[in-house]
């Protein structure tokens, strides 16, 4: 009987775990982390699965499986995959990265780039542990744009693009705080099924994928906003979430509420906090900078059984 053996080393970043596979992965041969991340899914579709549902990951974690860059200039490539597929981009996923090749002894602190789906992104390992990582462009596609969100009624939030695609809601639906958990859950999958009834959609006619309510934050000398982020597969985001707070920062230059450079701090549902600023480019786009703190929590091989029923996972 063969085993396979799968090693990850996982981390949390803000709260949000992150499980980057650094061994034992199958080989998706060469080519751009686009290619590859097509690849994974057609391939690969057994190791998301494996990994990230029970018995031996849960559905709010994200994977990370680190690839060969193609860049010489990037220490690393990286594909992000949640439990319901693969993702475009993913910043907590990168801090956490960043911290597990520290670990790993491949980086110290300095700034390294990253090879993601979506492009290059720059990340800083800070002398104090923390990670800034600088963003792919971002912007605000759509302002003001209504929904109907059964059970709710009428919502109005903005499109934006941060590394994935939001819709963005401030001044509706459930107070921001963990006990309204189901509540904020409930209302932020509604409002996701009525963009598509409404088909709207990205500038490239991708799904909307992500929702992110906003309030005001539950302490004004730590943070100044408070957010709720649910993503693709139903699970909400642990922590501030990094291309949602890259999104945010887009919508806040171009209403002209935050200045180059100006420190934006976003804390997420379990208290914990991102910050932000951005560096404007032409048409209104941004290079958002988001910075937090990631650890290192675990070391281990996943063993892939050939008589486990549920080798692949549940479900």
């Amino acid at each position: 009987m063969d085993t396979n053996k799968i090693k990850v080393i996982d981390s949390h970043t803000a709260g949000e775990p992150t499980r980057v596979v650094v061994g034992g992965a199958p080989d998706l041969g060469t080519g751009n982390m686009t290619d590859l991340r097509d690849r994974f899914e057609e391939k690969a579709h057994w190791l998301r699965t494996a990994l990230l549902s029970e018995p031996r990951g849960f559905k709010a974690m994200v994977g990370a499986l680190l690839c060969e860059p193609v860049d010489t200039k990037c220490v690393a490539g990286v594909i992000f995959f949640n439990n319901s597929g693969v993702l475009k981009g993913c910043i907590h996923g990168t801090m956490g990265l960043i911290k597990t090749l520290e670990f790993m002894g491949r980086i110290s602190t300095g700034t390294h780039y990253i090879e993601t789906p979506v492009g290059m992104i720059k990340a800083e390992l800070k002398p104090d542990g923390s990670v800034s990582v600088t963003n792919v462009p971002s912007y605000r596609y759509l302002s003001n744009v209504e929904i109907e969100v059964k059970g709710f009624g009428k919502v109005l939030g903005d499109v934006a693009w941060g590394g994935n695609w939001f819709y963005l809601i401030e001044g509706y639906g459930p107070e921001i705080k963990l006990s309204n958990l189901n509540e904020l859950s409930s209302f932020s999958i509604a409002a996701m099924e009525a963009l598509e009834v409404a088909n709207v959609f990205g500038d490239d006619g991708s799904k909307i994928d992500h929702v992110e309510i906003f309030g005001p934050p539950a302490d004004s000398l730590k943070s100044d906003s408070s957010n709720f982020v649910m993503c693709p597969g139903g699970e909400y985001d642990r922590s501030p979430c990094g291309t949602g707070t890259s999104a945010k920062l887009a919508c806040l230059h171009t209403s002209g509420k935050l200045k180059p450079g100006q420190i934006w701090r976003q804390s997420g549902i379990l208290g914990t906090i991102f910050e932000g600023e951005v560096e404007p480019l032409e048409d209104q786009k941004v290079i958002p900078t988001v910075s937090g703190r990631a650890w290192v929590n675990g070391e281990t091989n996943i063993m892939i059984d050939p008589s486990d029923p549920f080798r692949f996972g549940i479900g």
